[in-house]
């Protein structure tokens, strides 16, 4: 008897070989410079789907799947996920709707996806054999470990840390700015288990002259060259020697979720995600700014002085984002829902502030035009981790109404109510978060 034979997705095949997908699909092949199509009836099974022909099907690279079935309503799934909002799967990038991240800690399963390259394969991660370099110009001894040797050289630490990506919020810019449309939900915060990133360092020797760390891993380019990194990025020497810095091998008790960076990863709560480098392999303690891929130019930057939206600004007068700004999300209940006019209104929420604390939650129901302060606003469990606030409010009368949440970090910074200074790559978005209630 014939096997049943397991069905996917478009997007899931595409995901697990684009070149077998193509192939499979289409009967598609490409040429070296994996444009194109190599046999007529390939190109004639494509149209055919599409609807249409292709007038320019020789500069089509090869493993894209066609706009006009991107939109397919079959859901592209990862294992141990749920809940998420898929924004792109070439590289996979998803984010958590905010009613999800209303746990304590965030639950492996909502944990947002940011990826630059292709994750490892899991059947091909040998944990015994899976070894993290240290080296770089201004290390003394470099020398590697394997997982099993970070386990037994060095205490364990377990922290709380909030990661967010840089564009979470990058949706709501105009002009728009390219990249995934984040709207919120690119953040999380969980319990990290691993060794202290500065035990490792100093273990190692650090030179007089270290100013920055780097991180590489092992994740492929999207194109499949191996000489290409998607993502390396790193951070000031005094960030990597901070106790909370981690290179971590547990998330909540558990492995790392692969496409969270299973089986090493670092972690920097109150950074750009992106210098937590996820599947690590090597750190480099370098004498200059880091200079691997996305350090440079415009990528995770800022404008170093404000501008009009809009504005092209030179790469000399982009800075590096490092601390987080303070951002507050309504977590419960979801935005959407009836209210009755008779009840009071119990709501929370988390709230963040890069480096720093947050020390007051307000909340608003005329659109901002006064504010309240919260009923009780959590003191984080350790440094760089989240806050949970809890809130109540009667409404005046029966109608549509938009509830507001505002923090205040330790330096007296608010959360803006509008869109913050407007930035090419649409970074540090940290206007305030609403929900709608209907009071009835």
């Amino acid at each position: 008897m014939a096997k049943n034979k397991k069905k996917i997705g478009i997007h899931e095949a595409y995901y697990n070989d684009p070149i077998k997908a193509d192939l499979e699909l289409f009967g598609r092949e490409t040429d070296s410079s994996r444009r194109g199509f190599l046999r007529k009836s390939s190109l004639i099974a494509m149209a055919a789907i599409v609807g249409s022909n292709i007038p320019f099907a020789d500069k089509m690279p090869s493993g894209l799947i066609p706009a006009a079935l991107a939109n397919s309503q079959e859901p592209f799934k990862i294992e141990g996920k749920e809940g998420l909002i898929y924004l792109n799967d070439r590289p996979v990038n998803a984010e958590t709707p905010p009613h999800l991240l209303n746990d304590e800690f965030t639950q492996a399963k909502y944990m947002f996806i940011r990826n630059n390259g292709i994750p490892p394969k899991k059947s091909e991660i040998d944990l015994e054999n899976w070894t993290l370099e240290i080296s770089g110009e201004s290390c003394k001894k470099p020398m590697k470990f394997s997982i099993n040797e970070l386990k037994k050289k060095f205490k364990h630490y377990t922290y709380a840390l909030q990661l967010e990506c840089g564009g979470n919020g990058r949706s709501e810019y105009n002009p728009p700015a390219k990249g995934n449309q984040w709207t919120t939900g690119a953040v999380a915060c969980g319990r990290w288990t691993g060794v202290r990133l500065k035990d490792v360092l100093e273990y190692c020797g650090i030179k007089k002259d270290a100013v920055y760390i780097g991180y590489y891993g092992a994740d492929k380019h999207l194109s499949g060259d191996l000489s290409k990194e998607p993502i390396s990025r790193g951070a000031p020497i005094s960030k990597a020697l901070e106790n909370e810095s981690l290179i971590a091998w547990a998330y909540e008790g558990e492995n790392i979720p692969l496409y969270n960076g299973y089986p090493l990863r670092l972690v920097m709560g109150g950074w750009p995600a992106s210098v937590s480098g996820k599947w690590l392999n090597k750190i480099v303690i370098r004498n200059k700014v880091h200079d691997g891929k996305k350090m440079a130019g415009q990528s995770y930057r800022v404008p170093c002085n404000t501008v009009a939206p809009g504005t092209k600004v030179a790469d000399e007068d982009m800075c590096i984002i490092e601390s987080m700004p303070v951002k507050s999300l309504i977590t419960f209940p979801k935005s959407g829902i009836k209210h009755d006019l008779n009840k009071k209104f119990k709501f929370n929420g988390k709230a963040w502030a890069g480096d720093l604390e947050v020390k007051q939650m307000e909340v608003s129901i005329d659109f901002g035009a006064t504010w309240k302060k919260v009923k009780k606003l959590d003191k984080p469990i350790n440094r760089l981790a989240w806050q949970t606030w809890y809130a109540t409010l009667k409404f005046p009368k029966k109608g549509y109404y938009e509830v507001w949440a505002r923090a205040t970090d330790s330096n007296n910074k608010k959360q803006p109510t509008i869109l913050p200074g407007w930035n090419p790559r649409g970074y540090l978005n940290n206007a305030c978060h609403r929900i709608a209630v209907q009071v009835v």
